[in-house]
């Protein structure tokens, strides 16, 4: 129909034929979302390429740099499978299967518990709305939410075990620029594969369901429906945090108990196979779990943010689902815009100023959370203007007079006010726990000349310094809410949370960097590699 009977029967379809199809299937919206998550996907696929080009036990070709450093490693590593070198294969092997076999445990009692839910939720909402329909579609993007978040939690764990030993013989053969690339890059697996399936998967869960609630006017029953998603992620980020988190602090403490109080070992003696568990639980807890967590709460904000959008507003302004697609998904496109600013300032990290000495660790890495965050400031307010009507309609929790809910009118400037309120509050708080965690600044410094008067003093300084340090991002949190709340209302504290949220890769490839270079830090001590090596990776671990 769009191209024409005539058209048709020549079997000709013009240019703008086609266009008018393209526009009738896609939306502008659209055509921001795939393409990033895409880049984002090739992009950690061409990371994991460049750890791979480090063998075990054999030789290793050069991590090419793109940097014009001459510093710049490019000579082949000579691994032989004699010496520490040696031990690394086997070290890394254990570590996998241990953390396999956990997920595997975990997992598992997953999937039981999740089918069991999406069960409840389909009886639930049915009876509830009296529609079998939008019961059938909440669980199922409840199930699917679940699954991308588990896929995500075992990608993380996978790569952080593939990269671990990596490092460590970076670090061990060409020390820190390679070794922090390596770990950096590992991080940067899980970051950006993780961001991009979680915001192309919610895509396709909006795009398949929009066949069924075509109507702009049935939009908010679709979004509801779509609400399962971040649930699901919810779930299982409850069972990952936890329950990987537990298991690393019994790990952790066990190893320290057995070999340092009872044994007098050192931190990730060879001699100790409860560093084994340790270095597992480094990898299901700080990887899987951390990263199944903050996969929950991007799901559960971006959902938050498209229910809030898709409501029904009447007056003379119109809603966002009455301004179209477009606007309706303003939320996701900030997240996939993120993931394209995050790929441009990694680079910043591993070619245009890599790590040379210890000293540029920490500013490398502080560096990455700056650029992010000022760099998407511009580009949410393009976005905003782009996509987001001249002024538009939202429904307030507060009543009006007359007792109805209040009626709050939005617009682009106002949406960006929202999300840059939380992009800068995040990174306010991201700098203010670097300062009171960091070995370089006063308060940990303190901390460590505190403990040589003994276990008491350093256990109630170390909880009056983590007091103190909750005191900016409590005020920062508070002045986002109320910005944000008096501009546009619920939607705008959910656009805040999606601008805190919107350089998440970035702030993933950071977290799992850092329990990337433990492990490799805790291979180097069991496979007796040189005092300098643990050195090295302690550094970046520190750092991370």
């Amino acid at each position: 129909q769009a191209f024409g009977p005539s058209e048709c029967r020549e079997g000709r379809v013009s240019c703008h034929a086609a266009t008018q199809l393209l526009t009738m299937v896609f939306s502008t919206a659209d055509y921001y979302i795939v393409p990033a998550c895409i880049v984002g996907l090739l992009f950690a696929v061409l990371q994991f390429l460049l750890i791979r080009r480090i063998k075990l036990g054999g030789s290793a070709e050069s991590d090419s740099e793109a940097s014009s450093s001459d510093d710049e490693v490019r000579a082949p590593l000579d691994y032989v499978m004699e010496g520490p070198e040696g031990k690394v294969p086997q070290i890394y092997s254990s570590i996998m299967d241990g953390a396999k076999q956990f997920l595997k445990v975990e997992y598992c009692i997953c999937t039981v518990f999740c089918i069991l839910f999406a069960v409840l939720i389909f009886f639930l909402i049915s009876w509830g709305t009296g529609d079998y329909t939008q019961g059938l579609l909440t669980a199922i993007a409840f199930l699917v939410g679940a699954a991308t978040s588990m896929a995500c939690g075992f990608l993380g764990m996978m790569i952080a075990t593939y990269s671990n030993a990596r490092t460590t013989l970076a670090c061990a053969n060409h020390g820190y620029t390679l070794g922090f690339n390596t770990a950096f890059r590992g991080g940067g697996v899980m970051g950006y594969a993780l961001c991009s399936l979680g915001v192309l998967v919610l895509w396709v869960l909006l795009t398949v369901y929009r066949t069924v609630y075509k109507d702009s006017a049935s939009w908010e029953t679709l979004f509801d429906c779509v609400a399962g998603y971040g649930l699901g992620g919810s779930t299982i980020a409850m069972f990952g945090r936890v329950g990987g988190g537990i298991y690393t602090k019994a790990a952790d403490v066990g190893a320290d108990l057995v070999g340092k109080v009872v044994a007098g070992l050192d931190e990730d003696d060879p001699n100790n196979p409860a560093t084994i568990a340790d270095n597992v639980g480094d990898n299901v807890g700080d990887i899987a779990g951390m990263g199944a967590d903050l996969f929950g709460s991007f799901a559960e904000s971006t959902c938050a943010a498209l229910v809030i959008a898709a409501a029904v507003v009447d007056g003379d302004l119109i809603s966002l689902s009455t301004a179209g697609w477009d606007a309706v998904l303003f939320p996701l496109v900030i997240s996939a815009a993120g993931i394209i600013i995050c790929i441009l300032c990694s680079f910043v990290a591993t070619n245009i100023k890599p790590v040379k000495v210890e000293e540029d660790i920490e500013c490398v890495l502080k560096t990455q959370m700056v650029l992010t965050a000022l760099l998407m400031l511009p580009v949410i307010y393009g976005l905003a203007v782009q996509l987001l009507p001249v002024e538009f309609a939202l429904q307030g929790v507060a009543l009006d007079a007359e007792g109805h809910p209040a009626k709050i009118v939005g617009t682009p400037v106002k949406a960006f006010v929202c999300a840059t309120m939380g992009c800068v509050g995040g990174l306010i708080i991201g700098l203010i726990t670097e300062y009171y965690t960091s070995h370089t600044y006063t308060p940990t410094q303190e901390l460590a000349t505190a403990c040589k008067s003994g276990t008491a003093v350093n256990i109630i300084f170390g909880m009056a310094l983590g007091y103190k340090s909750c005191i900016v991002p409590v005020f920062v949190l508070a002045a986002t809410i109320f910005v944000s709340f008096t501009l546009c209302d619920l939607y705008g504290i959910a656009l805040a949370a999606l601008g805190m949220l919107a350089t998440l890769a970035c702030g993933l490839t950071i977290d799992g960097f850092g329990p990337i270079a433990d492990n490799a830090g805790g291979i180097a001590e069991m496979a007796e590699f040189p005092p300098e090596v643990r050195r090295t990776t302690d550094a970046l671990d520190a750092a991370g």
